[in-house]
């Protein structure tokens, strides 16, 4: 079995053991808080895993650069599960901040709340109660995470270092997610020239820390890394995660509904002020910049419109240069791995996960 499928298999069994802790401990609420816990089991369903694997690997480079033979500790599976189920939360209030209707194919967790509510011929407004039930759902899965992360490192001798990683990883991706939103309302008030830089702020807080860097630095300072080991490891996770959040900014606008999950141009109707979208305007006019400014963020664009968008965006030259940037950063991401003190299986591993970060239809 590929490393990859073990780490995902794995965490999946460590989630499923603290989801029975977790029902076991709620069976007293009743049954509107079974129904809340079951929306809350739903979200932790499918998923690349990502942050898990990367934390994995994180993991084994220092570890198995000590002892080729070190065994994974329950504490490994525990960490990489509960930044598993912090990112479902993520997921959560990003759908609801977004408005987005779908999550892996399936509905959102708010539109799947608000069917619970008519489903049930409960009183008042469905979408106001699945709104407010879906952050306080988001809620739920941050409590959960931290409760495993709390026994991932019960009494382990790099608990503090694990700690600082994850709180800082949390308040990074927390205000990068305000800048993102911020962003959609700011960019009128501020330069042209500007809002590329602006949006690999955003980039960088929102999903290459949180997404790679951090994940791997959890794993490594878990297994007791040095100064220079981390530094190797965040070096490496930082581009790549700059590269994976750019192609998912690609994808946000030229994916395939099919592949992944979300209707063609999703990005465009919920106006983000993407990377993306910043190359596209330097290169405009500013009557063409207009119409683009227009069209963006409006809910109700209709598959003509989205494809002139991408016409649009294409024509600029804007997708060719984010393709291009995403190139630079997997190399610098390559480069940072050379010679550094980790183990070599887990080196060829992170190589490996980079690759299928940046180059994907999904």
């Amino acid at each position: 079995m590929p490393l990859s499928s073990q780490v995902q298999q794995a965490v999946a069994t460590r989630l499923d053991r603290f989801i029975s802790d977790m029902r076991s401990e709620s069976a007293e609420y009743g049954a509107d808080a079974v129904m809340f816990l079951d929306s809350a089991v739903e979200t932790l369903q499918g998923g690349k895993r990502l942050r898990a694997r990367f934390c994995h690997a994180g993991w084994s480079a220092v570890a198995r650069f000590a002892d080729r033979d070190a065994p994974t500790t329950d504490a490994v599976w525990d960490l990489c599960a509960a930044l598993e189920i912090f990112q479902s939360a993520a997921l959560v209030h990003d759908d609801l901040i977004d408005n987005s209707d779908t999550r892996r194919g399936r509905p959102a967790a708010h539109r799947s709340l608000e069917r619970q509510h008519a489903g049930h011929d409960w009183s008042g407004d469905a979408d106001a109660f699945g709104r407010s039930a879906a952050i306080l759902l988001g809620d739920l899965l941050i409590a959960w995470s931290d409760d495993l992360l709390e026994r991932a490192v019960a009494e382990h001798p790099h608990a503090a270092s694990v700690r600082q990683i994850y709180a800082r990883m949390r308040r990074d991706v927390t205000t990068g997610q305000f800048l993102d939103i911020a962003e959609e309302s700011a960019w009128r008030v501020n330069p042209d020239s500007s809002h590329a830089e602006r949006a690999l702020r955003v980039v960088s807080l929102k999903s290459a820390r949180y997404s790679i860097e951090q994940p791997l630095a959890l794993g490594a300072a878990l297994a007791g890394a040095d100064v220079g080991q981390l530094d190797a490891l965040r070096a490496f996770g930082h581009p790549v995660g700059m590269a994976f959040q750019l192609r998912d900014d690609v994808l946000g606008v030229f994916g395939d509904e099919a592949v992944t999950g979300k209707p063609a141009g999703d990005d465009l109707r919920e106006g983000k002020r993407t990377v993306l979208i910043a190359l596209t305007r330097e290169r405009l006019d500013a009557s063409a910049r207009r119409v683009l400014d227009d069209l963006l963020g409006d809910p109700d664009l209709d598959a003509q419109q989205v494809g002139a968008l991408q016409a649009t965006i294409s024509a600029t030259g804007a997708l060719e240069r984010t393709e291009e940037m995403i190139r630079t950063y997997a190399a610098e991401a390559d480069r940072a791995l050379a010679g550094a003190r980790l183990d070599n299986a887990a080196v060829s591993e992170l190589r490996d996960l980079a690759r299928a970060a940046t180059v994907r239809t999904a």
